[in-house]
Parts: structure tokens; C-alpha cells; sequence
């Protein structure tokens, strides 16, 4: 969203940014310094959905998400959404607050991955929540997507995969949907590299990098259990995990438990990725849910060969066995072997890193990208 923003600027558009803020205590308008707290909107809300109107709101999952989408349309009506050319909304919470806020909006709805599905996979793997196929709570979040995602005039996706799951399981028209990859601020990508960190290629070992958010989505256990099969036929490589997230600790505890304590380590949220791409060797991105992670657009631009999982969009970011390889989402027994393959064979894996940087080059051009864009937001505004 910043990336977009800069890029409006620069060609002479005014940009206001509008969300949730910090601690997720308040809804406010970024550009205008315009706020409302969500303790004064809650008890409002609480008083109006009550249980005995709204029996659907009994269920606690449901009460929770609706109450925060609630409070985000709530907010945004207070603070004014009135005489902007194009509202542009980052996710389906946000893109449905504003149609309800105003039907005729020049809206478009931007799909970053997918909030439904993600939670599906939540509830599949944690059986204990008691939420199958036919709880309301799941058929909750299938109708959060349709709504959210039809809600602009245009609906934009980074990718295919995205595409055929917007049209086929949450029944967005497919004439609505404009299909365009991101693209990467690589001058500023190159500044901050340039920038440099303290981290050092330990001597004689060959370093694996991970950056992601610590959460279930992000697969990081997968590449943990990869870590400890690869330990038992070579130790020529330390694997550094970039990032923080609620499951740090679990994570922490499974390195232990799979004796990773020299091989892993967990540098906590850092500003120096791209510096830290520098001295890498391999990019595991092992997720089990993802849409086109700009980690892997970094890796590949600084010509880290990427070892991606099947899951969302990601197959479409490489050329197996050309720009990177792909193994199923939790498969850590082939993420081990693939990794191996990189680490045994020096002249394979440097190709597959200039192959990945060419890639990115052709692929990840954030000029076209905006061109895209400013194409939508004209056909929005134009009612095309």
C-alpha cells in the first residue's frame, strides 16, 4: 500500500490512506489525521446486534468477525468516504464496508489472497475449535468472500490461481476481474541492500533464508521438519528465519526438539532483508496458503534461486527447474531432498539464481503494473 501510494504521488495524484490503526484500537484516516476509537463504537454496536435479533450471533467466531467488520464500516461512514475519484480497498472486510457505506463508490476491490480459505485451513487443522464444512461459521467466511470480493466495480487478483477460486467456489463474476501480478520497487529494494547488515555467511557453510511472518499459514514447521532430515546427511549449511508471529514459541520449542540450535536461527523482525539476501544461498518460502508474496519477488530479484511450495499462487511465480523448484505444501520430505540437490550442486543452484534474477526483471515490473492499475481505475470511473 505504501509502494502504491509513492507511485501515485509521483505522477501528481492526491492519496489518502484509510484502516485500522496501530494495536487495531482505532479506525483512522492516515493522510487527514482523522480518528475514531473502537471503544466508542463497540458498545454501540454491542447494544444493536444483540443475541435475541441476531441468533447467528451466538455463534462466537461469527460475533467476533462481524463485529469487527462492523466497526471498520462504522468507523469509515464517521470519518467520510464522500468525493474521492476511486476508492481502492485492500481486502474483502474493507471493499464490502465501503459498498454499504456507499452503493454507487468508484470501488475497486483488490484480493489479496484469500481470507476464507485461510481460515478453512485453520479449522482443518485444528479439529478441537469444533468447526466443520456444515458449522456456520465456515459457510460464515465462504459468504465474507463472495460479498467482499463482488463488492467493486472491478476486482483485481495478482494471479490465476486467485482468479479461478474467486469464480469457481466464491461465485464472482469472472467479467469482473481484472488478473495482474504486483510489481516491486526494486531502486528502493536496492537502496536499502546497499544499506548492508551484520550478519555474515558463517565460514564454510552455505545460508538458507526465510523471511516470513510466524503463523500456521506461512508453513515454517514444514521447513523445520525439512531442516531436521537435511542434518541427518550434511551440516554444510545454517538456515536463517527472518520474522515474528504468535507461533514463535511453538517454533522455538520444535528447533529444539529436532536439535536444530546451531543450524536455525531466529532473527526476529529486521528492516535488512534485502541486505540479508546478499549473503544467502537458498529462498524457502514452505507455506500452505499464499498469493504472490513480494519475500519471493525480493529473492528473485536479488538472484536467490527460490524453492517454493504448491500452495496458491506461488507455482506461477517460478519456472520449475529453471528460475527455482516446487514441492507439494507440506511435503518436508521432498522440501529435504530439494534442498540437498541446491546445497550438493554449487553450479545448478548459481544458475537457477541468474535464471530467477532474469525472471524478475521481465516479470515484476512496477511500471506495468501501475499502467494496469490506472487502466482499472479509469474503467472504473468511466463505469467500463
Amino acid at each position: 500500500m505504501q509502494q502504491l501510494r509513492r507511485e501515485l504521488e509521483a505522477r501528481g495524484h492526491t492519496v489518502d490512506m484509510l484502516g485500522h490503526g496501530p494495536g487495531n484500537s482505532k479506525i483512522h484516516n492516515v493522510t487527514r489525521n482523522q480518528e475514531i476509537q473502537k471503544s466508542v463504537l463497540l458498545p454501540l454496536l454491542e447494544k444493536k446486534l444483540d443475541s435475541a435479533h441476531y441468533p447467528q450471533l451466538q455463534d462466537p467466531v461469527i460475533r467476533f468477525y462481524e463485529l469487527e467488520r462492523y466497526c471498520f464500516e462504522l468507523g469509515a461512514a464517521c470519518i467520510g468516504v464522500e468525493g474521492y475519484d476511486i476508492i481502492h480497498a485492500q481486502d474483502v472486510v474493507a471493499a464490502r464496508a465501503i459498498r454499504r457505506i456507499k452503493p454507487d463508490a468508484p470501488l475497486v476491490a483488490h484480493v489479496h489472497g484469500s481470507v476464507a480459505v485461510e481460515y478453512m485451513l485453520h479449522f482443518q487443522l485444528n479439529p478441537q475449535l469444533g468447526v466443520t464444512e456444515n458449522s456456520p461459521a465456515w459457510k460464515y467466511f465462504e459468504s465474507l468472500e463472495h460479498h467482499g470480493a463482488a463488492s467493486g466495480k472491478r476486482t483485481v487478483t495478482a494471479n490465476q490461481w486467485q482468479k479461478r477460486l474467486l469464480v469457481h467456489q466464491f461465485g464472482v463474476p469472472e467479467e469482473r476481474i481484472d488478473v495482474f501480478p504486483y510489481g516491486l520497487d526494486t531502486r528502493t529494494f536496492r537502496r536499502k541492500a546497499s544499506l548492508g547488515t551484520p550478519y555474515r555467511r558463517p565460514p564454510g557453510k552455505k545460508v538458507i533464508i526465510c523471511p516470513a511472518r510466524l503463523v500456521f499459514v506461512k508453513g515454517v514447521d514444514v521447513l523445520l521438519a525439512a531442516l531436521g532430515i537435511l542434518k541427518q546427511t550434511r551440516n554444510d549449511w545454517v538456515c536463517w528465519i527472518v520474522g515474528d508471529g504468535d507461533q514463535r514459541q511453538e517454533l522455538e520449542r520444535m528447533k529444539a526438539k529436532l536439535a536444530l540450535h546451531e543450524e536455525v536461527l531466529f532473527l526476529g523482525q529486521r528492516d535488512d532483508v534485502p541486505a540479508l539476501l546478499q549473503h544467502s544461498d537458498i529462498f524457502v518460502h514452505s507455506c500452505i496458503q499464499d498469493n504472490q508474496p513480494f519475500s519471493v519477488m525480493e529473492a528473485q530479484v536479488s538472484g536467490v534461486p527460490t524453492l517454493l511450495s504448491t500452495a496458491g499462487g506461488l507455482p506461477e511465480m517460478v519456472e520449475p527447474g529453471r528460475t527455482g523448484l516446487v514441492s507439494p505444501a507440506g511435503d518436508s520430505r521432498m522440501l529435504a531432498k530439494q534442498l540437498a540437490v541446491l546445497l550438493e550442486n554449487d553450479d545448478y543452484r548459481k544458475q537457477l539464481g541468474r535464471n530467477a534474477k532474469q525472471w524478475a526483471e521481465s516479470h515484476w515490473s512496477l511500471d506495468r503494473m501501475m499502467e494496469r492499475l490506472l487502466t482499472v481505475y479509469d474503467n472504473v470511473r468511466h463505469g467500463r
